[in-house]
């Protein structure tokens, strides 16, 4: 393992906010409904992706109930835990996200990955959220061997 990697994985810490998110699924043209939501919603995690084929919308579950009248045709995927690598990564480091998404695929967890402009984030479904932490302790403990 690169020095570089094993130092972002040795100094990064993992926060979580314990709350639980939705993925919600909406038409290409529901992007204006979508990032109104985003707009309004003012919670510390959020996230939206428009591609050709779809807008997904990431909101905390509590609040889904709150806007799913604004957003006609959705489906939600729910019950996702937070984790955030709380550590600013350089954009040139390489493979933080495919070591940890190795690790995790090991354990047969899977993830929804999120990269903002200094930190990666994991939705992990609840269900496995405990056993993908110890992994990922796990993993860091490895990372601080020589």
């Amino acid at each position: 393992m690169h020095e570089t990697l094993r130092h972002a994985l040795r100094h990064a810490s993992r926060y979580s906010d314990g709350r639980n998110y939705c993925l919600v699924h909406l038409p290409p043209r529901a992007i204006t409904a979508a990032a109104a939501v985003l707009a309004e919603n003012g919670e510390p995690f959020s996230a939206i992706i428009v591609d050709k084929d779809e807008v997904t919308l990431v909101l905390e579950a509590a609040r889904l109930e709150d806007f799913a009248r604004r957003l006609p045709g959705h489906q939600a995927a729910c019950d996702y835990r937070l984790l955030t690598f709380d550590l600013p990564l350089e954009h040139t480091l390489v493979g933080f996200l495919s070591v940890v998404s190795a690790c995790l695929a090991q354990q047969d967890i899977p993830i929804m990955a999120f990269s903002a402009y200094q930190r990666d984030h994991l939705l992990i479904p609840a269900a496995h959220f405990d056993r993908a932490i110890a992994a990922i302790r796990a993993l860091q403990s490895e990372a601080d061997e020589p």
